[in-house]
């Protein structure tokens, strides 16, 4: 049996397609004004902490990356009924990191390094599980560069720490992720 499926192909030329284009202004194509602000701002956060704006910018287009893919699966109802799970699972997850993320930057002295890098990680494994028999190996390691920055105890306690270079970069995503959760978009 002849396994060429026009279906298949259209599907993989968009997924490499998404993977190409994952410029900013590509972005801003598929992602909305506020998500593409918190975008900058992690960019911003990430090439502080970092002190390399190729690797700030590899992670947030690594992150994009992501999210396209993602989202490219979901819309051609690529994922099985347990993947759909996985990724409920998942965007209930993020969900729960975006709320925990807003209360530890809003009500002081609550911030905990290890409860948000156990959720990121959390995330990073839902994920995983739920992009395996989909997205190649090199989008894994995507992912894993993804999370390994953002769920990094040293980076997240530099980022709600009592810095004054952080802080307006923090507020900034605070506003947005709050703005996304109260859109019902996050």
């Amino acid at each position: 049996m002849d396994s060429f499926s026009t279906k298949n192909l259209a599907l993989q030329a968009q997924k490499k397609l998404m993977s190409k284009m994952a410029t900013k202004t590509m972005a801003n194509m598929f992602i909305d004004d506020t998500s593409s602000e918190v975008l900058d701002e992690l960019y911003r956060v990430t090439k502080e902490y970092t002190r390399n704006r190729k690797e700030a910018q590899k992670i947030i287009k690594n992150l994009i990356k992501i999210v396209v893919k993602l989202g490219v699966l979901y819309r051609n109802n690529q994922f099985s009924s347990e993947e759909l799970v996985l990724v409920e699972n998942f965007r209930k997850k993020v969900h729960t990191l975006a709320m925990t993320a807003v209360s530890f930057h809003q009500i002081e002295f609550t911030f905990d390094r290890r409860v948000m890098s156990n959720i990121l990680n959390e995330c990073r494994e839902l994920l995983h599980q739920a992009i395996n028999r989909h997205l190649t190996a090199k989008s894994h390691s995507r992912v894993n560069h993804v999370f390994n920055h953002f769920s990094d105890c040293d980076f997240l306690a530099a980022l709600y720490g009592p810095s004054e270079i952080y802080r307006p970069h923090l507020q900034k995503i605070c506003d947005g992720v709050n703005k996304m959760l109260d859109e019902g978009s996050l």
